[in-house]
């Protein structure tokens, strides 16, 4: 029987990952913009699942990031402090663009008329100045009302400490306005900062109709092809929530799609005995790239949407596995400037039309076109045996390329292949050269459609310690989702010094969002004793403008213990982060930040029976000539996946070929397999 079903909604693909009787297995279907959940739909039907027998579902998706980089949100009202209108207008001082004197703000997503104040004022501790003047209310709603507004933020000053205000205008709101999407900024997020909270509050209403409306679309297209359950909502946190808790708060999943694979390399690097993980995520549209250090991953609520080197974006102040994320994927174009030069990305030819080398309409080259003429994808097996690209009109499309720069179409193509992986490279090092650590301490774990073709080639010019290519790989944030647990994160703006606390005093500060927490779960149907804490603070030294997240100790050490190994905790994560320590500097605690974790039964990983021999031949189906780099051929043997077992080793050059994706061993690379199938490639001996 199918007990456990994780679905991954991508720009280019649905995948599917599945248990059954034990096995797991996995499925590819086109993703349906924008009827989404035809495709989640068609993807069951494809793996032939009965959904009525499915007892966990678990499912991520793009739609609020989609919503709001493609502008596809709802007409939205903003109703602040009476003074505070332009807080979205001002932003911050500081632009990335600083030599450009005509550098313009990002344009707010509300426009100023539809920014209205309330009258109503706390001071910085939460104490009540003015208050709200709730009779006002019905003015700004019937404004609302004739400019066809479809949802509502309200966010007061200093509402992170008192929430009093926003509870009682949002609750008129609801009784004057009944039909309208109201969210406040203390359902969101309980941090300062005016601006981010703002932003954050804003982007949060802005997709919560549509967000609202696919998760109900999700619910009953499931429902009505048979399955019993809500499915379960993967979070931008890393963990899984309730349908209901994703529809009331859907900001939160603002990266619901690619921390699946990253919590899956986690898993993964935890199963094998390797903690220290570049997680790379290649899809069809874009590229990810996290960071595992010591089995953890890296939480940040300093998320901007859309920043670029020349534009400051816009803060999401909700908690978010701390990802890079760059328009570079198998349907990323190739394309040519005026200046003459190529350029891969960052858009997408999606799945419709998709690549060239699909037959469906395209005629722009892609990454994955480039992958298929250099013969390093099989065009006898490509899309696992359900598309028979014609490989002259591949060729055609760079060759027009290559006509208007003087070169080959086989230049082209490396080309193409070449400004992918640099523009990989620098993603990867933003999560770890940027960040204070050695690429070389680290394995590069590559997975997604794209990920193993271009792992050995990012980690040689990385210096990675090795590449390793996990089961599953072609759908790995799907089976990420089957390893892990709800997750809920509550950060609260606490201010206090450490070194003038004591233990209880610390521990006293956590006490109320404990209760929270295990309140909220209990209301999802979790039981106290299936409830997992974790206490983190985010701590600065006296005087500064930004912190450092640090885990408390044991709550066992006794008091003089706990604050040294606190303050040395936090010592050692500031000279991490920024280079230096000040050991005698005062040490300030600004957000108290809980994890709390719901804990769930999970698949379970088997080993696979080891080989008899180390021999691999038994897996090898055949060579051709593949083009590793420009104008050398070399002949490569050509393994299946599915044929390697545990224990087997080869050597490059050559191709691991599976359903899903497709592995490049360089040459000279050695490949081991391990205990669970997983590849370890080690690109030197």
């Amino acid at each position: 029987m199918t007990v456990r079903v994780a679905t991954d909604v991508g720009g280019t693909f649905t995948d599917l990952v599945y248990i059954d009787e034990g096995n797991v297995k996995a499925v590819k279907s086109d993703t349906t913009p924008p009827n989404f959940e035809q495709g989640v739909v068609n993807a069951a039907i494809k793996a032939d699942i009965n959904l009525s027998e499915v007892d966990f579902f678990a499912h991520g998706s793009t739609v609020v990031i989609n919503a709001i980089t493609e502008r596809k949100g709802v007409k939205t009202g903003l109703i602040t402090t009476k003074g505070f209108r332009d807080v979205l207008e001002i932003a911050r001082g500081n632009t990335p663009d600083i030599f450009n004197n005509t550098y313009q703000k990002p344009s707010p997503f509300v426009e100023r008329h539809l920014r209205l104040e309330l009258e109503e004022r706390l001071d910085y501790k939460g104490n009540v100045v003015t208050k709200i003047k709730l009779a006002n209310l019905q003015k700004l709603v019937d404004y609302f009302k004739s400019q066809q507004v479809e949802a509502i933020g309200v966010c007061f000053l200093h509402a992170y400490l008192n929430p009093e205000h926003e509870i009682k205008a949002v609750a008129e709101l609801k009784r004057l306005w009944p039909e309208v999407n109201v969210i406040a900024s203390h359902e969101i997020s309980s941090e300062w900062r005016e601006y981010e909270r703002t932003s954050t509050t804003v982007l949060s209403a802005y997709v919560l109709p549509p967000t609202q409306q696919y998760l109900d679309k999700l619910k009953h297209k499931l429902r009505a092809n048979g399955l019993n359950n809500d499915p379960f909502i993967m979070q931008s946190n890393g963990g899984i929530a309730t349908l209901q808790s994703a529809r009331d708060n859907p900001i939160t999943l603002v990266e619901s799609g690619p921390v699946g694979g990253i919590l899956g390399a986690a898993a993964y690097g935890e199963v094998i005995g390797d903690g220290n993980i570049m997680a790379l995520d290649i899809g069809g549209t874009t590229a990810k790239c996290s960071l595992i250090h010591n089995g953890e991953t890296r939480i940040t609520t300093e998320y901007v949407l859309e920043k670029t080197a020349k534009k400051a974006g816009y803060p999401i102040k909700t908690p978010v596995i701390d990802i890079v994320e760059i328009g570079n994927g198998g349907g990323s174009i190739a394309w040519i400037d005026a200046a003459n030069s190529l350029h891969v990305g960052p858009e997408s030819a999606g799945s419709t039309p998709g690549p060239v080398a699909y037959g469906r309409g395209g005629s722009a080259p892609t990454t994955t076109d480039a992958n298929l003429i250099t013969g390093r994808i099989n065009s006898e097996n490509f899309a696992g045996g359900a598309i028979q690209p014609d490989i002259s009109v591949v060729e055609a499309s760079f060759d027009r390329l290559a006509q208007q720069l003087n070169v080959t179409a086989m230049d082209v193509a490396h080309g193409v292949l070449n400004i992918a992986n640099a523009n990989m490279v620098n993603a990867l090092k933003l999560i770890s050269v940027n960040r204070g650590y050695d690429p070389r301490d680290f394995s590069l774990m590559a997975f997604g459609g794209g990920g193993a073709l271009h792992a050995t080639a990012l980690a040689q010019e990385l210096n990675a310690r090795k590449v390793i290519i996990p089961p599953f790989a072609g759908v790995f944030s799907a089976w990420g989702m089957l390893m892990i647990d709800l997750r809920r994160d509550y950060i609260q703006t606490h201010r206090f010094s450490i070194n003038k606390q004591s233990k209880a005093a610390v521990i006293n500060a956590f006490e109320a969002v404990i209760s929270k927490a295990n309140m909220d779960y209990k209301n999802d149907g979790i039981a106290e004793n299936k409830v997992k804490h974790e206490l983190y603070v985010d701590a600065r030294y006296s005087g500064q403008e930004h912190t450092v997240k640090i885990r408390l100790p044991d709550t066992e050490l006794d008091d003089s213990d706990f604050i040294c190994e606190l303050s040395e905790r936090f010592h050692t994560g500031h000279q991490q982060e920024y280079t230096f320590r000040l050991n005698d500097s005062a040490i300030e605690v600004v957000n108290i930040h809980l994890v709390a974790f719901g804990i769930l039964d999970k698949a379970k990983l088997e080993k696979l029976p080891s080989s008899t021999s180390t021999n691999a031949s038994m897996a090898l189906i055949g060579k051709r000539l593949v083009d590793f780099d420009n104008n050398t051929q070399r002949a490569a043997a050509i393994y299946d996946r599915e044929k390697l077992q545990p224990g087997m080793m080869f050597k490059g050059p050559a191709i691991i070929e599976e359903s899903t994706t497709t592995t490049v061993v360089l040459p000279g690379n050695r490949v081991e397999v391990d205990d669970f199938g997983g590849l370890h490639i080690y690109l030197r001996d």
